[in-house]
């Protein structure tokens, strides 16, 4: 049974209703927690006075929120101001130079910023890897990279540079790692792309222009180079159809979720609570089960807020920028589990659909998650919580893939068929998957103490009823995600469908006739249109 064999209407409605019913009791018990424990000594650091007339302290224990939206809120808009600015006038008056105009300012926005210790240094990245590039040998690129990543995510290496560059500016730190980190990345994505052109090779400004595009320098997302110089160097800046109305409402919707966040962030303390262990052990199982599940929402929540406005900046530059990451709520599969779209279309453009292939064979999808996994940790910072990151989901991976591959075969397979209950029965499996997903990647979010605490409630001393109903509440969850997973996949066919019947269509028979006689008879196109 696949993605588009559909469920009962009442159903897709109790499976609504319950879990409806399920979040708001476990929100409730959260913001009880919230309420009941804000004066406690552990909550004094992260739990500060927020807006006056709520009435109530907030949590303001993720220090990238606050950077992004308080610290560094007035820094991001002078700059991003900037880039818009410049960017629209001289893409009018020089549309053929505009990714060179988009680099200029860029150069000078990190040279303003960060010093000429930082530049020098970000040069000399670009500098040899650009000259390994050359070379046209992918091992050999990958080799250069890595090791350059490495330096500033390995001791000693990294406070060495780090004390070159830093100065009196607070987040200059945070800066550094974000500049450093990203340019190798980027660099790494140009070196490989020159071994795969076939005549000559591209130049170093070429490099520059992409590395300094001022929107995604500190913090992203990658874009890969190909899409970048194919997009940033086109003069067509034509836009399509109500396409500024879309940027613009989502401009919108991002400021409407930031200020969502913000309220939430006055009843909610998910970040706080966490922290206190002794808090931890008072809560209900489903309590802890909520709070879980609201650690991943609101990171991704984050992400796809922080994207989000330098996506909006993006496609004003007339760029298709990698889109925000798919939210945890909509996950039951690793295959699709990522928090930054632009490493994740990295990692698999380069490294684990190379190696991995069609992804059908169990050793070299094995290989495939093993690399692309070590060059995540590489990223992240080499430390304990990683490595148990890393390596839970490459298991989680592969271990899909060997129950897929098990399932396929008969007898499995053929009573699937039979039962014509494929989509209930996968969602079973799916639910307890969202679990593992949830559980494996809490550990990265706060600590490895809660998501153990987290696991032996769910599992263990909640067994039979906590553990049983958060899977059934989770069942429904996912049922309703195949749901719209099925709605989508159809309206796609209907989509295909109709553009496969228009190129079908008898050139003659594609326009409208002018004189009268034929006019009254309704064409293919006139039909379709209809149809439509």
């Amino acid at each position: 049974m696949g993605v588009k064999a559909a469920l009962p209407r009442y159903e897709v409605y109790l499976y609504t209703a319950v879990l409806g019913v399920a979040m708001a009791w476990a929100a409730s018990w959260i913001v009880e927690a919230s309420s009941e424990n804000v004066n406690r000594k552990a909550f004094k650091e992260s739990v500060k006075p927020g807006w006056h007339y709520f009435g109530r302290k907030m949590d303001v224990a993720d220090f990238e929120w606050v950077m992004w939206f308080s610290t560094f809120r007035n820094h991001i808009l002078f700059a991003l101001t900037g880039h818009v600015i410049f960017a629209k006038i001289f893409s009018l008056l020089v549309p053929k130079h505009r990714s060179l105009v988009f680099g200029l300012y860029g150069v000078l926005a990190v040279l303003v910023t960060m010093g000429w210790t930082f530049m020098g240094l970000i040069l000399s990245h670009c500098l040899m890897l650009y000259s390994v590039a050359l070379v046209k040998k992918r091992w050999l690129c990958f080799v250069a990279g890595l090791a350059t990543l490495a330096s500033i995510k390995l001791e000693p290496y990294n406070s060495w540079q780090e004390t070159l560059v830093t100065g009196s500016f607070d987040l200059q730190d945070v800066l550094f790692y974000g500049g450093c980190g990203f340019t190798i990345m980027r660099c790494m994505s140009f070196a490989l792309e020159n071994c795969d052109r076939k005549e000559g090779s591209y130049s170093f400004l070429d490099l520059l222009k992409y590395n300094f595009y001022l929107p995604f320098f500190f913090f992203g997302p990658i874009m890969t180079f190909d899409q970048f110089h194919a997009q940033a160097n086109s003069s067509k800046l034509s836009r399509k159809d109500r396409e500024l109305w879309g940027i613009t409402t989502k401009a919108l919707l991002h400021l409407g979720v930031i200020l969502v966040v913000d309220m939430f962030f006055h009843y909610l303390y998910i970040l706080t609570i966490p922290s206190d262990m002794r808090l931890v052990q008072k809560l209900s199982d489903w309590s802890l089960a909520g709070l879980a599940y609201s650690n991943l929402v609101y990171d991704w929540v984050k992400a796809a807020v922080m994207f989000g406005v330098i996506n909006t900046v993006a496609r004003l530059d007339h760029l298709d920028p990698p889109q925000p990451p798919k939210c945890i709520t909509m996950l039951y599969v690793f295959a699709e589990t990522h928090f930054d779209r632009g490493i994740n279309d990295w990692l698999c453009r380069y490294v684990y659909d190379y190696i991995g292939g069609d992804h059908d064979k169990i050793f070299k999808e094995l290989l495939a998650t093993l690399c692309t996994f070590a060059i995540t940790t590489l990223w992240l910072g080499p430390c304990e919580l990683v490595y148990i990151w890393s390596f839970f989901n490459c298991f989680g991976l592969n271990f899909e893939l060997w129950v897929a591959k098990f399932f396929s075969y008969p007898p499995f397979s053929t009573i699937e068929v039979r039962l014509s209950m494929g989509r209930r029965i996968r969602g079973v499996f799916n639910a307890a998957n969202f679990w593992t997903i949830v559980l494996y990647n809490v550990l990265s979010l706060n600590s490895l103490e809660f998501a153990k605490m987290v696991g032996r409630r769910l599992i263990f001393k909640g067994f039979p009823f906590s553990t049983l109903s958060v899977l059934l509440v989770t069942y429904c969850g996912v049922q309703l995600v195949k749901e719209r997973e099925r709605n989508q996949a159809l309206l796609e066919d209907k989509r295909l469908y109709l553009q496969q019947a228009l190129v079908n269509v008898p050139p003659l028979a594609r326009s409208v006739p002018n004189d009268t006689t034929t006019a009254r008879q309704p064409t293919t196109f006139t039909i379709l249109k209809c149809f439509h």
